[in-house]
């Protein structure tokens, strides 16, 4: 994952010209993994993955329907949706779509499926006008980060809750990665014991400009926020928008019936979110040093 956040920083400082094409050849690199199939599966208590095989989206079943995390690529919908029908789950019962950050590897199915089922689409309130707008912050004009616009239903900001039925989600502000970049924290029932579970949105620098021209003003800022706030919440269980965030794929094959859940992982978070500032430091010294140059 630093190796992919690394050659995504370094787009950005690349000419308009030979940017359009490097991301062009980065998404066909990715792409492979991002659209890959993985078999989905119960995670923790009513959380279930329903991801690929690179990108991670989750299902929450509560007593009253659905809830959504994120989506994938565009062309995954279909994906997405037989993975919740493989659990026994319908595409149809879903009533709210959360969003973590308007990126497009997140946000591809959103509009088709609220089509399909209704739902409600919530998501921080500052990345609002991406998802209406259907663009990267930043970088509106750039149709290869582009993704099908859709309408928010509801924004939310630090500390606001989203509950469906017997499930309720509480909504941080992490911004950096994106201006409205949302985690989502939620309690589980794992054998007897509860766990608190999050969604974390992501700390990575991927095409954001720190310096020079920012790719929203106070970005800097919002990262070193998003470090700190992650470094003293008090997590179980650390989940994220890819696999690679969290192990996924290695912990899903630890997984045994009557074993302690693999994804119980204590202080995994505080761990994580060091090594992001770290990364973030270092990032941001080459954008400086590249800007000084010019």
């Amino acid at each position: 994952m630093k190796k992919l956040a690394a050659t995504l920083c370094a787009l950005a400082f690349l000419a308009t010209g030979a940017q359009a094409q490097t991301i062009k050849d980065f998404l066909a690199a990715v792409m492979q993994k991002w659209t890959a199939p993985f078999d989905p599966f119960q995670l923790i208590g009513n959380i279930y993955y329903v991801g690929t095989d690179g990108i991670a989206v989750y299902v929450i079943k509560t007593s009253q329907g659905l809830i959504l995390m994120d989506t994938a690529m565009p062309q995954s919908t279909g994906m997405i949706e037989d993975n919740i029908a493989k659990l026994g789950l319908k595409v149809a019962d879903i009533k709210i779509i959360l969003n973590t950050h308007a990126h497009l590897d997140h946000t591809g199915g959103f509009a088709e499926i609220k089509k399909e089922t209704g739902a409600q689409l919530v998501a921080g309130e500052r990345d609002k006008p991406l998802l209406e707008g259907g663009y990267y912050p930043g970088d509106e004009k750039n149709e290869d980060l582009a993704f099908p616009a859709v309408k928010v239903d509801r924004t939310v900001k630090e500390g606001d809750k989203v509950t469906l039925g017997d499930t309720t989600l509480t909504a941080h502000a992490t911004p950096g990665h994106s201006p409205g970049c949302t985690s989502w924290e939620m309690t589980v029932k794992d054998g007897g014991q509860d766990r608190e579970v999050l969604f974390f949105c992501s700390g990575t620098v991927a095409l954001n400009r720190l310096v020079g021209q920012p790719t929203y003003a106070g970005i800097v800022d919002d990262y070193r926020a998003t470090f700190a706030k992650a470094k003293a919440m008090k997590i179980d269980v650390l989940l994220g928008p890819h696999p690679e965030v969290y192990g996924m794929q290695a912990k899903r094959a630890e997984m045994k019936d009557g074993a302690p859940n693999p994804f119980v992982k204590p202080g995994e978070l505080a761990t994580y979110a060091t090594g992001l500032s770290e990364e973030f430091d270092k990032q941001l010294a080459k954008q400086t040093a590249a800007m000084e140059k010019k």
